[in-house]
C-alpha cells in the first residue's frame, strides 16, 4: 500500500479511477480511452522521472490499489469455495514460483487418449463464447446456492467481448496466431511487438522441443510452437519485453490491470503484527527481465480475480535470489525383523522450531449481566410476544427482492405455542404420546423458507423437545445425506418437521408416500403451517422454564471423512452465546440485521434467529435464490432498512464487487458492523480488503467489517469487536501478519521477510468472546500449551460452547473435555476446553490469528500444509478461468505410510487436452514453488461432476470416496509419485558373493540342507511294463497292432459332445504305413528328414506323427494358421518350418488351400514353401518296409514352442528321452489299457503334445480327446465328456479352466439337472510351464465341487523347456491308501513377498501383511532329480532361498535345435555343472526361479514328501531398485484395485515400470484406474509406476497355453500398436 500512499490521491480521483477501471474491464470503453481518461485524471498528481516516455512512464508506475475494482471484475461463473481464496499478492506469488520453473525444463510428456475420449470429455458442455453466460445459468440447478454465481439477472454486456477475446488470445499463444489479436500492436523500443512477444510466451511455456507440451504422445505429435526471434533490435530478445508487454495489454484490452496492491499492511506504524515490503525504484526496472509464465498478462484467477499483468517489481528481484526447494534428504533407515527399509521421517535439525516462551491463556472480557437480559430465549419469546406482538421479526424476500412475508414477534409467539401443543398432544394417542420433552425431531426447511423455520425452532424449545435442523434431501442419494441419515437414526429421530411447500417437493413414491431415504430411520413428517393444527386450548400454556442444562438443539457437522456429528448444544449454552454476542457486538432493541448466512447452523443461526430474538432485533432474510439472480441485494437492503449489522461470507462481499456499478445510490453508512462469517479461513482478508476498497467512497468505514471465527462446538469463538467511538484514532486498528508458509509447514510462525513468495496473510479475527478463557495447544498428542510463536489448535472454555457429540462418548471426550497443561504437565484450569478444530495463534494485543482448520491438515512428510492454501495457489496459476467456477478439491490420501496430496478440480466446458495438460504442469510448479510439497495426483474432471454440499459447494469426503473406489471419472490425470514419494525403500545392494565353504558352513550351523530332492527311482520300480520291451515308439504300436488290434486307443469329440473319429491300435498303425508310404513316393525323402505337421487337433496329426516315424522321418508339430487371423499366425507357422528345415510340409486338404490362398501371399512368401503334402488322399498301397531305427539316441520328434518372452526355441528329443518320459508318466499316474483319460490341451508342444500322441500308445489307455477350441462353441464339452465317459483322470490346461470358471460360473443348477457329475474324477491336473493360478484353481474347485468335484483333485503340472515335465500330480483320491494313492495332497504354502524379492523364501502365517501363496507345482516325476542353484553363481542353495530350478532326468530334452548351432547356450542350458558341492553330475537349467521345502507328509513309500515351488521365469523376473519381481504379483495386485479391470500385463521400458491393463467397462473409466493402479502397486510393491496404459478387451497377447506375452505387448506398446484409450506417463 505504500504504494498508493506515496501519490496523495484525492478521493473523488480514486473512485472515478475506480469505476475508469471497471468500465475497461467491462469493455465498455476501449484501452485508448480509458488511459487517455486515466492520464488526465492523474497527471497532474504524478512526478514524471526524466527520460522516461511518458506513456511508458505512467504504466510502469500506475499504482493501483484494490479500489481499482476491475480486478474484482469476475466472469459471471461465481464459484462455490473460490472466492475464500483470492489474494492478488499470492496470484503474483504464484506466476513468480512459476517464472522459476523456466529454467527447469519439464520433459513430461502429455498423456495420450483416444479421440473418442477427447471428443467427449470436451465438447461434453462445449457452449459458444457467445452465448456463454446464458448456457452457464441454465447449468447450475437450484439448490446449487453456493456453487453458482449471479446470472442473467446482471447486465452482460461485456460478456462476449471479454471471452470472445480471452479466447482468441490463448489461441493465439497456442501456435495458431491470428492476426486480429496482433495487429493493434505497437511497441516502444523496436522489434516486431507480437513477434517477440510470441517468441517470449512460447519460451515461457517450452513450447519448442521439450515441456510439458512438446510431449512423446502416443497419439498425436504437438508441433513446436513457431520460434519467433526479435529480429529488429539487434540485442538480446528479452530488451524488448517492456515495450512489446504494453502492446500486448492494448491487444487483451478487456483484461487490463496492472500491478497489484500491496495488501501487506494497512497503516504504517501499529504493534500488530506488520510488515513493510520495500518498494523498488521505477527506474530500476526496464533492465531487469520479466519472468513470465506462459501467458501471464491474459489470465484471471479462478474466481475471476484479474491477475496482475505483471510480475511486481518486488518479486522480480526475488526471483533471482530465490533457490529451487531441495527434496528432503536421505533419512537414516530402520531396519525392522528383516531388511524392509522403509525410509522414516527423522526430524532435520536445522528446521525451524518454536523459539518463544509458553503462551498463557487469554480471558475474554467479563460477561456483563444486564438487568433486563431474560432467563431463557423462550422467556425473551414470550415476552416480546406479549408487550410488542406488532413488532417486526423477520422479513423474507422473494425471488425479486421483494419483501414476501413479515413475520412480527405476535406471530412467532402464537404459531410457535401451537407447534408446541401440536407436537407435545396431537402425535400418537393420549395414553402413549409419541414425542415426550427432551426427544429429538428433524427440522426440514428449505433455504429461502426462514419465517417457518423459526416457529418450528421455537416450537421446539417450548415444547422442550430438541431440534435437529438437517438440509432438505432432494433426491434419494444426494451426497452425504445417507450420513445425515446415520445421524437422525442415532439421535433416535422419529418425526421430521416441515413446511407445506417443502413437503409437497419432497420425492414420492408411487403411492405418494414420501420414500425411505437411503440411511434414513423411518420418519413421521409433519407439517408445521398454522393452517394443518389445532389451536391450543386457552388453559393451555407451554412450561417456560429458565436456561438449564437439557439440551437445547443439535446442530449437525460434516467430518473430514464424510461422517456427520451431531453438536449438542445446552439451554445455558445457547442463552449464555446469545448474551456473549449480544455484549461483544453491541446489540441494542429493534435494530434490524440483514443475514445472507444459512439460518439453519453457524453464524446465520446465531445471530438470526437466535440472538435476534433475545433482542427484539428485526432480521431480514435473503435467500440465496435471490443472491444469485441479484448478488447485490443485500446491500440494496442495508441501504433500504438503514440496516445496523450485516451477517456475510465473503463470498457475498465478493460478488456485491462484481456487480457494484449497477447501482448508483448506494450508502452504506448506517452500518455500524458487517460480520464476516467465514473471517476464520485465512483467504477471505482479500475479498474484505477490495470491498473496503470499493465500498469506502460509499459510506462504509473501515471498522465496520468485522471478520469472526466459529466452529460448531465452540460456537463463536472469536469476533473482531465494533468500535463504539468512531472520533477516537486511538482505537487498536485491525491486525495483520504476513506469515512464511516454510514456517507454517512446521508450525511456527515466522513474519516473513525476505521469501516473499510463500506467505499468507492473515487477519485478526477480533478477541476472545466475553466469560470465554482461550488457549492454543499442540493439534497432536497430549493437549500441551504451545508456545508463543507456535501454531495450535485453538481452545475454549466457556459456558457458550457445544458440550458433546451425540451418542459418542469417545469422541466428545477427545474434544469436549480437553484439559491443557502446561510444560510442567499440569493442567492449566480445572474446567475442561473444547478444541474448535481452528489453527491459528494469539497475536500481539490478545488478537487471535487463524491460519487453516484441523479438518483441512494434511501433514506430508513430517510438515503440515492446509489444503485452503493450496486451493488458493491451484487458482491463481493461469488460465485462471481454467478452473470451472473455481471448483476444486484438496485432500491427502495415505499412500505407503505418508499422506500424499490429490487436486481435483472441475475444468472449464470448453478447455482443450492442451490446455489442461499445461495448466496441471503449471499447478504442479506453483504448489511446489510455494509450498515445498509434490502434489501425488491432479485430476480434472468435466464441469458440474463433483458431488455437491445443499449449498453447492464442493462435498469433499465424497469427492474422495470417489476418487478412491475409481468412480470419480476425470477427463485428464497427473501423478506425480516420482517427485513426492520420498520414503521408499533403499535399493538393494547386491553383497559380495561368499565363498562355497562358508555356504556349506553356514547352511549346516543354521541347520537348512542344501536344497535338492528327487522322484521315485526308475530302477527300484516293479512293474509289469511290457512296452519297456521295446526302445521305439514305432515297435510299441505295431506290437500293439498285433496284440490288440481292437483296442480303442483315441476317441476324437467335436463341440456337440459326440465322437467324431476314433482310432483302434490296428487302425492307427495301418494309416501310418500309408502316410509313410506317400512321404516315400511323393516327397522323396530320406532318413532324418524334418517333416512338418500342420494339423489342427485331431486324429490326423497323430497319424501322420507315426508315419512319419514310420518313414524314418523326424516330425514337428505345428499350429495350423488361424483362418480368421493370417497375417498374424501364418507367419509363425512359416518361421517354425524354416528354423526347424523341414524338408517338406504335411497337411489337411482344407488347411492345405489355406497355404495357397490370396491372404497368405500377402502374409508371406508363398513360393518359398518346401513341398506341401495333402494327407487326405492316401495311397492304397502300404510301404515295402517300414524304417527300423537303430539308435536310440537319434532324434525322435522337434518340439518347437514360442516361451512367453517371445522367443521360439525348439528342442530336440531322442528315442531314448521319449520313452522314458512316457514310461515316467505311466509309472506317476499308474495308466494301463483298462483306463480312460480325457485330454483337453494344445497336442503341438510339451506336455500337452506327449500326452495327445504318445502316452496312449505306450501304455494302451484310452485317450479321449477334447479340442480347446471347441470349447469356445461349447463351454461345457470338456466336464460333460469327463462325466459321460466316467474319467477318473483328465487334464487340461489354464485357458481351458478359465473358460470353464467365467462360461459356466451360472449354468452350475442347469449342468446338474443334465446329469453332470464329476465324483468319479480323482485327478484333474493343468498342463502348465509356469507359477501354479492357485486363485483359478481355487475358483474351479469351488465352482464344482456342487458337480461331486473334490477338492483335492485339481493339482498342477510344470514342464519347460528343457525338461517338458517334471512334476506331475498323481492321483491321490483312490479308497485305500496301498491302491495307488501315491502321493499327498498338493500343499500350500504363504510366503513373504518382501523377502521373495531379496531372493529369500520366508514362510508366513496365512492373511499376514505381505503374504503370497503358492501351490505345490505337483509331485516329481520318477526317475527326476531337482536341485536350486543359484542363476549367477551356479552354487547350490539351501532351503530357505529361491534360486533357479536345475533338473536331471532320463528325459530331458538332449539339446536346443538352432539354425545356428549356438553351442555355448546350449551346454549353459542343458549341460550345467554345479561350481561347488556335487561338481560331476550333469544338469540341464530350467530358465525358472523356485524353492524346495520338505513337508511333513509321506508319499507311498514312506519317504518325506519333498514339495517343489515354482515361483516364475528367470527371463520374466524384473529387476527394478536392485530387487527382483515376477510380474505375476504386480499383475495380481493391480487386477484387484477396480472392478473394470479385467487383465493385465507388466514390463519394464528402460527402467520405467509399464501396467496396461485390459478395460472392461465405458472408455470414460479409463482415467480413474490410474491413480489406483499407481497406489497399488506403491502400497504392494514399493515401485513407481512409469506408464499406466489402458487397452480394450483381448489386447495382452496371451499363448495357446493361456500364458501372457509380456514381450510382445512391450514390442507392440514400442511401436505404437496398441490403440490404446489412454497412456498416463507418471511423472
Amino acid at each position: 500500500m505504500a504504494d498508493r500512499d506515496t501519490l496523495p490521491l484525492p478521493l473523488e480521483v480514486r473512485a472515478r479511477l475506480a469505476e475508469l477501471e471497471l468500465e475497461l474491464s467491462e469493455g465498455d470503453i476501449t484501452q485508448k480511452g480509458y488511459e487517455k481518461k486515466r492520464s488526465k485524471l492523474i497527471g497532474a498528481y504524478l512526478p514524471q522521472p526524466p527520460g522516461m516516455e511518458p506513456s511508458m512512464g505512467q504504466e510502469r508506475r500506475t499504482p493501483v490499489t484494490p479500489s481499482s475494482s476491475s480486478r474484482y471484475h469476475r466472469r459471471r461463473s461465481s464459484g462455490s469455495r473460490d472466492e475464500r481464496y483470492r489474494s492478488d499478492v499470492h496470484t503474483e506469488a504464484v506466476q513468480a514460483a512459476l517464472a522459476k520453473h523456466k529454467e527447469r525444463k519439464m520433459a513430461v510428456p502429455m498423456p495420450s487418449k483416444r479421440r473418442s475420449l477427447v471428443v467427449q470429455t470436451s465438447m461434453e458442455a462445449y457452449t459458444p463464447p457467445g452465448e456463454e453466460h446464458v448456457g452457464r445459468q441454465d447449468t447450475s440447478s437450484g439448490s446449487e446456492g453456493e456453487g453458482s454465481g449471479p446470472g442473467n439477472g446482471t447486465p452482460t454486456s461485456s460478456q462476449e467481448g471479454s471471452i470472445n477475446m480471452e479466447h482468441w488470445i490463448s489461441r493465439a499463444i497456442h501456435g495458431s496466431t491470428t492476426s486480429s489479436t496482433t495487429s493493434s500492436s505497437s511497441t516502444h523500443s523496436g522489434g516486431s511487438g507480437a513477434a517477440s512477444r510470441l517468441a517470449d510466451v512460447m519460451a515461457h511455456a517450452h513450447l519448442s522441443k521439450s515441456g510439458p507440451i512438446a510431449h512423446l504422445s502416443l497419439k498425436r505429435r504437438a508441433k513446436p510452437g513457431p520460434r519467433v526471434e526479435n529480429g529488429s533490435s539487434g540485442g538480446p530478445r528479452r530488451s524488448c519485453e517492456f515495450g512489446a508487454e504494453h502492446g500486448w495489454q492494448r491487444a487483451a484490452s478487456d483484461e487490463n490491470h496492472s500491478a497489484p496492491p500491496d495488501v501487506t499492511g494497512y497503516t504504517n506504524t501499529t504493534d500488530s503484527i506488520l510488515m513493510e515490503r520495500p518498494q523498488v525504484s521505477s527506474n530500476t526496472v526496464p533492465n531487469r527481465p520479466v519472468p513470465k509464465y506462459g501467458n501471464a498478462e491474459l489470465m484471471e484467477t479462478g474466481d475471476g480475480v484479474p491477475v496482475s499483468s505483471r510480475v511486481s517489481a518486488k518479486i522480480q528481484q526475488l526471483v533471482n535470489t530465490l533457490k529451487r526447494p531441495k527434496r528432503p534428504p536421505l533419512r537414516e533407515f530402520f531396519v525392522d525383523d528383516f531388511e524392509e527399509l522403509l525410509e522414516v521421517q527423522q526430524p532435520d535439525p536445522n528446521l525451524p522450531k518454536p523459539e518463544g516462551a509458553q503462551m498463557i491463556s487469554m480471558r475474554g472480557d467479563q460477561l456483563g449481566v444486564v438487568t433486563n437480559w431474560p432467563p431463557s430465549l423462550e422467556a425473551a419469546l414470550q415476552r416480546w410476544g406479549t408487550i410488542s406482538p406488532k413488532a417486526p421479526c423477520l422479513t423474507t424476500m422473494d425471488t425479486n427482492g421483494k419483501p414476501l412475508y413479515i413475520l412480527t414477534y405476535g406471530k412467532l409467539w402464537s404459531r410457535s405455542m401451537k407447534v408446541a401443543y401440536n407436537l407435545l398432544h396431537k402425535l400418537g394417542s393420549k395414553q402413549e404420546p409419541l414425542l415426550r420433552p427432551g426427544d429429538r425431531v428433524a427440522l426440514v426447511f428449505p433455504n429461502n423458507d426462514p419465517a417457518a423455520f423459526m416457529v418450528a425452532f421455537y416450537g421446539c424449545l417450548l415444547a422442550e423437545v430438541v431440534p435437529v435442523p438437517i438440509e432438505v434431501p432432494l433426491t434419494r442419494k444426494d451426497a452425504g445425506s445417507q450420513q445425515i441419515g446415520f445421524l437422525l437414526g442415532s439421535c433416535g429421530v422419529t418425526v421430521a418437521l416441515t413446511s407445506d411447500a417443502c413437503h409437497k417437493g419432497l420425492p414420492k413414491g408411487p403411492t405418494g408416500e414420501i420414500p425411505q431415504f437411503k440411511g434414513w430411520p423411518k420418519l413421521l413428517w409433519f407439517v408445521t403451517e398454522s393452517k394443518h393444527l389445532s389451536k391450543p386450548p386457552r388453559d393451555w400454556f407451554p412450561h417456560i422454564k429458565d436456561a438449564n442444562n437439557d439440551t437445547a438443539y443439535i446442530e449437525y457437522k460434516t467430518c473430514k471423512d464424510g461422517s456427520v456429528l451431531g453438536v449438542t448444544v445446552m439451554r445455558i449454552a445457547l442463552l449464555t452465546h446469545c448474551q456473549a454476542l449480544t455484549q461483544s457486538c453491541g446489540y441494542t432493541e429493534a435494530e434490524t440485521i440483514v443475514n445472507v448466512l444459512d439460518f439453519k447452523k453457524d453464524v446465520g443461526l446465531w445471530h438470526g434467529i437466535l440472538t435476534s430474538v433475545m433482542n427484539m432485533m428485526h432480521v431480514i432474510s435473503i435467500p440465496y435464490s435471490l443472491m444469485k439472480v441479484n448478488p447485490l441485494s443485500w446491500i440494496q437492503k442495508v441501504c433500504q432498512y438503514k440496516a445496523k449489522v450485516a451477517c456475510v461470507k465473503s463470498r457475498d462481499m465478493h460478488w456485491a464487487l462484481v456487480a457494484h456499478r449497477d447501482q448508483r445510490d448506494i450508502n452504506l453508512c448506517s452500518l455500524r458492523m458487517l460480520v464476516v462469517a467465514d473471517g476464520s479461513n485465512p483467504w477471505s482478508i482479500s475479498s474484505c480488503d477490495a470491498f473496503l476498497n470499493v465500498f469506502q467512497s460509499k459510506g462504509l468505514k473501515p471498522e465496520v467489517i468485522c471478520p469472526c471465527a466459529s466452529s460448531p462446538e465452540a460456537l463463536t469463538v472469536a469476533i473482531r469487536r465494533y468500535t463504539h467511538t468512531p472520533t477516537d484514532d486511538s482505537n487498536q486498528p485491525p491486525g495483520r501478519g504476513v506469515l512464511s508458509m516454510q514456517g507454517l509447514s512446521h508450525g511456527v510462525i515466522r513474519v516473513d521477510s525476505e521469501e516473499k513468495l510463500s506467505v499468507l496473510t492473515v487477519q485478526d479475527v477480533g478477541t476472545v468472546m466475553p466469560g470465554a478463557l482461550m488457549c492454543v495447544v499442540r493439534p497432536e498428542g497430549v493437549p500441551q500449551l504451545c508456545r508463543t510463536d507456535e501454531i495450535g489448535e485453538m481452545c475454549v472454555c466457556s459456558i457458550a460452547t457445544g458440550t458433546s457429540y451425540y451418542g459418542l462418548s469417545g469422541m466428545t471426550k477427545n474434544t469436549f473435555e480437553v484439559f491443557p497443561m502446561n510444560s510442567t504437565g499440569a493442567p492449566i484450569s480445572e474446567y475442561p476446553f473444547t478444541r474448535t478444530g481452528l489453527l491459528g495463534f494469539v497475536g500481539p494485543g490478545g488478537l487471535a490469528f487463524i491460519a487453516g482448520k484441523m479438518d483441512g491438515l494434511m501433514v506430508v512428510g513430517g510438515r503440515r500444509h492446509n489444503a485452503d492454501d493450496i486451493v488458493a495457489t491451484a487458482l491463481a496459476v493461469e488460465p485462471m478461468k481454467f478452473v470451472y467456477r473455481g471448483r476444486i478439491a484438496v485432500f491427502s490420501i495415505s499412500v505407503l505410510h505418508d499422506e500424499r496430496i490429490v487436486v481435483v478440480a472441475e475444468q472449464r466446458p470448453d478447455s482443450t487436452e492442451e490446455d489442461s495438460f499445461q495448466w496441471m504442469s503449471r499447478v504442479l510448479q506453483a504448489i511446489d514453488g510455494i509450498h515445498q510439497v509434490g502434489v501425488y495426483c491432479l485430476a480434472l474432471v468435466p464441469s458440474n461432476t463433483l458431488p455437491k454440499t445443499p449449498l453447492g459447494g464442493i462435498h469433499l469426503s465424497e469427492t474422495k470416496q470417489l476418487f478412491l473406489e475409481g468412480s470419480l471419472h476425470p477427463c485428464n490425470v497427473l501423478m506425480c509419485p516420482h517427485t513426492c514419494v520420498t520414503n521408499l525403500p533403499k535399493p538393494r545392494q547386491k553383497q559380495p558373493e561368499i565363498g562355497p565353504a562358508s555356504v556349506m558352513v553356514g547352511n549346516l550351523v543354521s541347520g537348512k540342507r542344501i536344497a535338492q530332492a528327487s522322484g521315485r527311482d526308475l530302477g527300484q520300480i516293479e512293474d509289469n511294463d511290457q512296452a519297456r520291451k521295446f526302445l521305439f515308439l514305432s515297435e510299441v504300436l505295431q506290437w500293439r497292432a498285433q496284440t490288440t488290434p481292437e483296442h480303442v486307443l483315441y476317441t476324437l469329440l467335436n463341440s456337440r459332445g459326440t465322437i467324431a473319429s476314433s482310432l483302434t491300435c490296428v487302425q492307427l498303425h495301418k494309416r501310418a504305413e500309408k502316410i509313410a508310404a506317400m512321404l516315400a513316393e511323393r516327397g522323396h525323402l530320406q532318413d532324418g528328414d524334418h517333416v512338418a505337421l500342420v494339423y489342427p487337433p485331431g486324429i490326423d496329426l497323430i497319424a501322420a506323427f507315426y508315419g512319419c516315424l514310420y518313414a524314418g522321418c523326424v516330425p514337428i508339430t505345428v499350429r495350423p494358421p488361424h483362418p480368421q487371423n493370417i497375417a498374424t499366425t501364418l507367419p509363425t507357422v512359416k518361421m517354425i518350418v524354416e528354423v526347424s528345415r523341414s524338408a517338406c510340409v504335411m497337411t489337411s486338404q482344407v488347411i492345405c488351400k489355406l497355404l495357397r490362398s490370396k491372404e497368405a501371399s500377402a502374409a508371406v512368401d508363398v513360393r518359398s514353401w518346401p513341398p506341401v503334402l495333402d494327407t487326405d488322399d492316401l495311397p492304397k498301397k502300404k510301404p515295402p518296409l517300414l524304417y527300423k531305427p537303430s539308435n536310440p539316441d537319434t532324434l525322435a520328434y522337434l518340439d518347437f514352442s514360442v516361451s512367453t518372452t517371445g522367443m521360439l526355441a525348439g528342442v530336440k528329443m531322442s528315442h531314448t528321452a521319449t520313452s522314458a518320459f512316457c514310461r515316467s508318466i505311466k509309472l506317476q499316474c499308474e495308466l494301463y489299457p483298462s483306463r480312460e483319460v480325457a485330454i483337453c490341451l494344445d497336442p503341438y508342444c510339451g506336455l500337452g503334445f506327449v500326452l495327445w500322441c504318445l502316452c496312449s500308445v505306450y501304455s494302451g489307455h484310452q485317450s479321449i480327446l477334447i479340442p480347446p477350441s471347441e470349447l469356445e462353441v461349447n463351454p461345457a464339452l470338456w466336464l460333460l465328456a469327463v462325466s459321460q465317459y466316467k474319467v477318473r483322470d483328465t487334464f487340461c490346461s489354464y485357458s481351458v479352466m478359465e473358460l470353464c470358471t467365467k462360461g459356466l460360473g451360472l449354468q452350475t443348477e442347469s449342468l446338474k439337472s443334465r446329469g453332470l457329475d464329476l465324483s468319479r474324477v480323482r485327478t484333474c491336473v493343468v498342463v502348465a510351464e509356469e507359477r501354479p493360478r492357485i486363485a483359478l484353481t481355487q475358483s474351479f474347485s469351488k465352482l464344482f465341487k456342487d458337480l461331486g468335484l473334490h477338492p483335492r483333485a485339481v493339482s498342477t503340472s510344470f514342464g519347460c523347456r528343457v525338461n517338458l515335465a517334471i512334476c506331475l500330480q498323481p492321483h491321490r483320491l483312490g479308497k485305500l491308501a496301498d491302491q495307488g494313492t501315491s502321493g499327498p495332497d498338493p500343499t500350500t504354502v504363504f510366503v513373504d513377498m518382501r523377502a521373495l524379492r531379496h531372493d529369500r523364501v520366508r514362510l508366513v502365517e496365512r492373511g499376514s501383511p505381505h503374504s503370497l501363496p503358492l501351490m505345490e507345482s505337483g509331485k516329481i516325476l520318477p526317475g527326476v532329480r531337482i536341485i536350486i542353484a543359484n542363476p549367477e553363481t551356479k552354487g547350490p542353495l539351501g532351503d530357505s532361498h529361491l534360486g533357479e530350478i536345475w533338473v536331471h532326468s532320463g528325459h530331458n530334452a538332449s539339446g536346443y535345435f538352432t539354425v545356428y548351432g549356438d553351442e555355448a547356450l546350449q551346454s549353459d542350458h542343458f549341460n550345467s555343472r554345479l561350481s561347488f558341492g556335487d561338481t560331476h553330475s550333469l544338469w540341464a537349467r530350467t530358465g525358472y526361479l523356485g524353492f524346495l521345502r520338505r513337508t511333513e507328509l509321506t508319499d507311498a513309500s514312506g519317504e518325506r514328501h519333498d514339495a517343489l515351488y515354482v515361483v516364475g521365469a528367470l527371463d520374466e523376473a524384473m529387476e527394478l531398485r536392485g530387487m527382483r519381481y515376477h510380474p505375476i504379483d504386480i499383475e495380481t495386485s493391480v487386477i484387484r484395485t477396480h472392478k473394470s479391470i479385467t487383465e493385465c500385463a507388466v514390463f519394464t521400458w528402460t527402467n520405467l515400470l509399464v501396467v496396461v491393463v485390459e478395460l472392461d467397462g465405458s472408455e470414460q473409466e479409463a482415467l480413474d484406474l490410474v491413480p489406483l493402479i499407481t497406489n497399488v502397486v506403491l502400497e504392494e510393491h514399493y515401485l513407481i509406476v512409469g506408464v499406466v496404459v489402458v487397452v480394450d478387451i483381448g489386447v495382452i497377447p496371451i499363448n495357446s497355453r493361456g500364458e501372457k506375452q509380456r514381450m510382445h505387448l512391450r514390442d507392440g506398446f514400442l511401436a505404437d500398436q496398441l490403440d490404446p484409450i489412454y497412456v498416463a506417463y507418471n511423472m
